[in-house]
């Protein structure tokens, strides 16, 4: 029986989800007619659309075509290219090319050909995350998540899809600070309506189903700090010891305290790339007794220093901010 994620410990997840810093944008809408197929080049983080009117095949690439019809939602997460077509045996264009080429005035991009094919209208839209903490979402997605109109007609999916339809339909007054902040939403109700339809996801998603993995998690994610085991852990979610160890590994992937591990590790960049806290602030807040200890561990995960960490990072910044 599948588990809404409205009756799961979500306190994980939105602290996940608020963690992450979200940049967010949809594209422009797209518009083909006739014989056609393109190619998109491999990508960064999350690309996702929903399809408007008639229907499209959509794969990744090394992958079998999926059919898409009106009103289904998709979310493609591994990064590979991908393929977008009313043919799927079409030899594919150049997506990029194509879509900025035949940009309007209106920002919707028109392709028409020859060939039989019906009209199709797309939006799609991308989320891109600037930190690492996309790696705890990213790594338990599926490469491509798809839902059925049928899946998303109704709810609040169904009320931020509408919306994406009429942002994109033209151009409008504050129309990219809304497109944003639609897509930032999509992102949240897209997960609840995945997570809705499994039985078991797999990872931290699959915790979501299961009160008591959720509540480690949980607990691990508000306080990186305390001094966690595998038996306080287990205390804390009234498991024996062997149980609870067991079942995170199976429902999770790694034992608790390599998950904590990496959590702390995520957390860590997080704070050098953006904040100007110490090692011993950031070592305190993570967990570890000394900015030393503190120290070891990241350079054992990271292969660099903490210090050389955040000097390459900031270089790094500085150099995007100097190209715009």
């Amino acid at each position: 029986m599948a588990v809404s994620i409205d009756q799961c410990d979500v306190t994980y997840t939105s602290g996940v989800l608020s963690t992450l810093r979200v940049s967010s944008a949809l594209s422009s809408r797209f518009e083909g007619q006739g014989a056609w197929a393109l190619r998109f080049p491999a990508y960064k983080h999350i690309k996702f659309g929903s399809v408007l009117s008639g229907q499209v095949y959509l794969w990744p690439d090394g992958d079998a075509p999926i059919r898409l019809e009106d009103g289904d939602f998709y979310m493609l997460t591994d990064g590979r290219p991908f393929y977008v077509a009313s043919d799927p045996v079409c030899r594919p264009g150049d997506g990029v090319s194509v879509v900025r080429s035949r940009r309007g005035a209106d920002g919707i991009a028109r392709h028409y050909c020859d060939g039989e094919g019906a009209p199709v209208g797309m939006t799609s839209g991308r989320f891109t995350f600037e930190n690492d903490v996309s790696e705890v979402l990213l790594r338990h997605l599926p490469p491509l998540i798809q839902l059925r109109a049928s899946d998303v007609k109704s709810g609040a999916l169904a009320q931020v899809l509408s919306l994406l339809r009429l942002e994109s339909s033209d151009l409008h007054i504050g129309g990219e600070v809304a497109r944003s902040s639609l897509a930032a939403l999509a992102l949240v109700h897209l997960l609840r309506a995945y997570l809705s339809k499994l039985s078991q996801p797999a990872g931290w998603l699959g915790a979501l189903s299961d009160a008591k993995i959720g509540k480690a998690l949980s607990v691990m994610h508000e306080a990186p700090n305390k001094r966690w085991t595998v038996d306080s852990l287990a205390r804390t979610v009234a498991m024996s010891r062997t149980a609870f160890a067991n079942r995170f590994r199976e429902r999770v992937g790694e034992a608790p305290l390599a998950y904590l591990n990496h959590w702390r590790m995520v957390l860590a960049r997080t704070a050098l790339k953006d904040t100007d806290e110490s090692l011993t602030e950031i070592a305190t807040k993570i967990g570890y007794l000394s900015d030393t200890a503190f120290s070891i561990a990241f350079k054992r995960n990271a292969g660099v220093s903490p210090g050389r960490y955040r000097s390459a990072e900031k270089g790094r910044a500085l150099h995007r901010a100097t190209e715009l």
